[in-house]
Parts: structure tokens; sequence; C-alpha cells
């Protein structure tokens, strides 16, 4: 049986234990994080209502920018096997906390708004130091072979978390156990994952590295210069902060307006599940056949304009009709054109940067920019929503412009952008990169 499946798998016999290991570390926490994000809004909304996601999300991206800076400094300095072992047994403990503060009758709105917290952490934390550790034990002719193997099981442990967090009401029912009880699964699910590590891992053979010593000031500024100095990277710097503060606010009106649709917890968590298992699944078809071909027949440039488009229309939609439909729609079209062409299409983008910066480019970008829309998106609808209740009407078309203003702006930063990209390509800070390249051809050449 196990020649079988490394034939079918094309693994080599010692390498069999190994990639399984990491497919079922990858797969856990998946799995184990669909299960803790579909639970934890659901009982967000149902225990506080809509509004009280925004203080979460707030919360959230201040914690998501700590953790940020920390692992910058970190990530180079330990052996990864051992914080791949540390992570996964602190995930376990904090689960079982969570249960814990559920048994002890601890605030609900604390467990879940915690709950969420910690989601975001498993879909953040957890992947950064798996990959750096993968990357570190396999070779690259390994990688290229066992990689899409492995990052499968993500997408397998995120269908079984978002079918478990939707059936989980009607099962723990029939089996008399109370729905909190999930997140003893959860960290069963580390505590497999720590005494697999332990096992399997902790024996081998890592790729030397060089440990850094560099501040978090020069770590910060070094990607925020490369971003102000070339400009095209500056435009789409405007467009990422934008685009984060539209998202954020539809995603805000899309809990509100389906948090009324469904005002139970097990209703809205299973309509939830659904909703997540759709977008996966679509998704997962778009990457698959329209991504690559649209990245290829396209130019760059013009494919960083779909995203903000399309949170432009689905902001727009919102301003005019409060329909369940135009939530659900608006909603799914962002998540699905963020999630798919722009993620691939602005990790493109990000190859023009030199080697020996593009870590720092891409964490300011992807990471600091974004967690800093999402607060600052959080913080004015916040401000809107109260402002609404002190004054007893429905303000909602109002952080709804908002939305829509700052999805124009993305539009425009992104035209911007579109219109200094080839003269930005000149900017020495890119053409660093070519001559090298072009200096190693031509000694492969002459050899």
């Amino acid at each position: 049986m196990q020649n079988f499946l490394l034939r079918v798998f094309k693994l080599q016999p010692k390498e069999g234990a190994l990639v399984f290991a990491f497919a079922f570390l990858i797969f856990g926490n998946s799995l184990a994080r669909q299960v803790s994000n579909i639970v934890s809004v659901s009982g967000v909304l149902d225990v506080e209502g809509a509004n009280a996601m925004l203080l979460v999300l707030i919360v959230d991206y201040s914690l998501i920018l700590l953790v940020g800076a920390l692992q910058s400094l970190i990530i180079d300095r330990f052996n990864r096997v051992q914080m791949m072992a540390i992570v996964s047994l602190i995930f376990a403990f904090v689960f079982i906390i969570l249960r814990a503060m559920f048994w002890l009758h601890a605030p609900e709105w604390l467990n879940y708004s915690t709950m969420y917290v910690v989601a975001e952490q498993q879909f953040i934390l957890f992947p950064l130091i798996f990959w750096v550790l993968a990357n570190d034990v396999f070779t690259f002719a390994q990688a290229k072979r066992v990689f899409p193997f492995i990052a499968s099981w993500s997408f397998i442990g995120k269908l079984g978390g978002i079918a478990l967090a939707g059936v989980s009401p009607m099962l723990f029912g029939r089996l008399h156990m109370v729905g909190e009880d999930i997140l003893l699964f959860n960290a069963f699910i580390y505590v497999v994952a720590f005494v697999l590590v332990l096992t399997t891992l902790r024996k081998v053979t890592q790729r030397e590295f060089t440990k850094q010593s560099e501040s978090l000031k020069d770590t910060l500024s070094e990607g925020f210069q490369f971003v102000r100095d070339v400009l095209s990277f500056r435009y789409l710097m405007v467009a990422i902060l934008a685009l984060a503060m539209a998202d954020t606010i539809i995603e805000f009106r899309f809990w509100v307006v389906t948090q009324a649709a469904f005002p139970l917890q097990s209703q809205y968590q299973s309509f939830y599940s659904l909703y997540r298992l759709v977008v996966t699944l679509v998704a997962l078809g778009v990457q698959s056949f329209v991504t690559t071909r649209l990245t290829n027949n396209v130019h760059l440039k013009n494919v960083l304009l779909i995203f903000p488009f399309v949170a432009f229309f689905a902001s727009g939609s919102m301003l005019i009709s409060d329909l369940f439909i135009i939530a659900v729609g608006g909603m799914f079209f962002v998540k699905l054109s963020r999630e798919t062409v722009d993620d691939s299409s602005r990790k493109s983008f990000q190859a023009l940067v030199p080697e020996e910066r593009r870590g720092r480019v891409s964490t300011f970008m992807d990471s600091y920019l974004a967690s800093i829309g999402t607060i600052l998106a959080a913080i004015l609808t916040t401000v809107i929503v109260l402002v609404g209740q002190w004054l007893g009407k429905d303000l909602s078309l109002a952080y709804i412009g908002l939305a829509f203003c700052a999805s124009l702006v993305a539009v425009w930063a992104t035209f911007k952008m579109r219109s200094v990209y080839e003269k930005s390509l000149l900017n020495w800070r890119l053409k660093r990169r070519q001559r090298v390249t072009d200096t190693m051809v031509k000694k492969l050449r002459d050899l």
C-alpha cells in the first residue's frame, strides 16, 4: 500500500513519511481555522450583532500588525522545527482555554471574539512558519515535486472545515454535545501536530541560514522606502490601502444584511458555511482555468484593475439597494476577485522587486497596508454607526458611501499606476535586478 501511494504521488521511498507529515500539518491547520472562523463569526453576530464585529476587527488587525512586526524579528533567529512545535502546542492550549471559558460561562461576546482573533492567527502565523520550515527541509528539486501535493491538502482541509462547521449544529445535537465542544476537536488536531513534529521532523536536516540581527525599524523602513521611491509601487500602495477599506466595509454590510435574514446562530452558521463553500469551489475553478490564462494574455497592469472595479460596482450596488441578494452577491464577487486574480497579479507584480528586498516589500504591502486600511475603515464605520444610534437614524448609506469613495480612489490609483508602469521599470531599483540576471546569463553562456 505504501509503495502504491509513493508511485501515485511521485514520491521517493525516503520522502513518504516526511511529505505526509507536512501534508497533515497544513491540512489540520486549514481545517481547524475554517471551523474557528465560521463558528466565531456566527457567534459574535448572534450575541452582539454585526456592530460588534467592527471592534473585533480593530483588535484583530492591531494584533496582526504586532505579530507581523514580531515575526519579522524572530523568523530568522530560531530553529524552525522548534518554532513549529511550540506554535502547535500554543494553539492546542488556546483552544482548551477557550473551551474552559465557555464552561466557566465567561461573557459570550468575549469567547467568540477571542475565537475570531485566534482564527486569524491560524491563517497568518501557522502557514508562515510552516512554509519557511518546508523550504528549509526540502531541496529545490524536491519542492517542485512535493509542494503542489502538500499545498493541495490545505484546500482539502478548508473544505473539510467548512463542511464540519456547517453540519456541527445538527451533528452535535444528535450526539448530545454542545457546540463549543468543537473547540476540543481543534485542540486535538494541534496536539497531534505537536507530536508529529517531535517524532517526524525533529531529526530532519534543515538548510543552513544566516541569523538576522536587523532592527524592526530597519525592516519596516526599507520596505516603505522602496514603495515610496518607485512610482508604480507608490500608486499601488494607495490602491491597496483604499481597497482594504472598501473590502472591510462591504464585508460589514454583508454581515448586517445576512444576520438580519438568519438571526439564530445555528441558522447563520449553516448559511455562512454554505456561502464559504460556494466561494471556495468557485475560486478553485477560477484559479485553475481563468487566472493563469488571464495573466498570460492580458498585461499585468490591466489585470490589477479588476479588483478595484469589482469593489466599485459592489459598493455602488449596495448604495442603490439593500436587498439580500445584492449584499451577498457583492461580497461574493469582491472575495472571489481578491483571492484569485488580484492576489496572483499582485504577487507577480512584486516579483519585479530584487530578491533581497522582496520579503520586506511584500510584507509591507500585503500585511501592514492591508491591516492599516482595515483598522481605519473599522474605526470610521464605528463612528458613523455610533452617530446614527445617537441620532436615532440609520446611517448605513454613509459608511457604504465611504466604501464607494474608497473604491473610486483605488480605481484612480490603479489607473495612475498603469500610466507610469513602463517608466517605473527604468527605475534603478528594479533595473538592478535585471542587470544581475543579464550578467548571470552572460557568464553561463561564456562557460
